[in-house]
């Protein structure tokens, strides 16, 4: 009896667990980062999943994709530009997938594969644009310039994987060591020519505006001395009549004024000679000033 007990046991134990592996079997999950392809035999049955459990047939294959967004960079990359030079470029690239049957279909679900096949496409179409261009016109052009080209071609290209290029960024162009230096020196050139030419306009400038400035400051004092002029001849000419209408108010002081006015310019001065007449009408106020009244000197 103990045993036909056992027997049921384990019968039912060994059914569970064959239940169990058969459920597990007929289950999976989606993580909220990830996207699935159930296929069967090969061939999608379905791509469209959302986070959560879902069933499938025992004999069927989930493939789970990651959903994020994904980095690759790339270093050390040699592109001849249109004059044969060389240029070293690294560069990074962000990429997300965004339909997962093409891109199962394309990269077998392997992130390895889509990675190299993208980073393909990102270099060809870094070296079509560093091919169409010198080297000088690289190194002096915005790397925003490169890599929007960059992107524009790439991006229709994988839009086919069933992949979005977000991002393709230019870390650094470098030079190889032996045209380094050739290049430094050009580009020295190339740039101390523009400086001088641009010196040179500055000092056409300058030339220019100290000329404007010399003819307009020219014409301003000659027309400040024009009108100071005109005032001081006013003046005089009001001066003149105030005096003849003071002199002639008063004759006798006038002509005494204008003695003492010839005495002060003409005695006491260091070096002078002066040779008159003791007699002389210059001296007429000192003889007789009441006698001398009404002359002139």
């Amino acid at each position: 009896m103990a045993l036909k007990w056992n027997g049921r046991w384990l019968s039912a134990l060994v059914a569970g667990v064959a239940l169990i592996a058969l459920t597990s079997g007929c289950l999976f999950t989606v993580a909220e980062g990830e996207q699935a392809v159930r296929t069967q035999f090969g061939a999608i049955l379905d791509s469209s999943y959302a986070p959560g459990l879902h069933w499938k047939q025992p004999w069927d294959r989930v493939i789970r994709i990651d959903r994020r967004t994904l980095a690759a960079a790339h270093s050390d990359e040699t592109f001849l530009t249109n004059d044969n030079r060389g240029l070293i470029v690294d560069f990074y690239i962000l990429w997300r997938v965004t339909d997962a049957s093409a891109y199962f279909q394309a990269t077998g679900g392997s992130e390895d594969v889509a990675a190299e096949r993208l980073s393909d496409v990102v270099k060809d179409g870094i070296k079509s644009i560093v091919a169409q261009r010198t080297l000088e016109q690289i190194v002096t052009a915005e790397r925003s310039v490169v890599t929007g080209q960059v992107m524009d071609s790439a991006s229709r290209t994988v839009a086919a994987l069933g992949i979005k290029l977000i991002d393709v960024r230019v870390q650094a162009i470098n030079l190889p060591d032996e045209v380094s230096a050739r290049v430094y020196e050009s580009m020295k050139q190339n740039f101390a020519k523009i400086a001088s030419h641009l010196r040179a306009e500055g000092q056409s400038s300058a030339a220019s505006i100290s000329a404007g400035a010399d003819r307009e400051s020219t014409e301003i004092i000659a027309s400040a001395e024009q009108d100071a002029l005109g005032v001081r001849g006013a003046a005089d000419e009001r001066a003149a009549d105030i005096y003849a209408k003071a002199y002639s108010a008063h004759p006798d002081f006038y002509a005494f004024y204008r003695s003492l006015q010839a005495y002060e310019r003409s005695l006491g001065k260091d070096g002078d000679v002066l040779v008159l007449s003791p007699d002389s009408e210059f001296f007429r106020y000192f003889r007789n000033p009441a006698a001398a009244q009404g002359r002139s000197p």
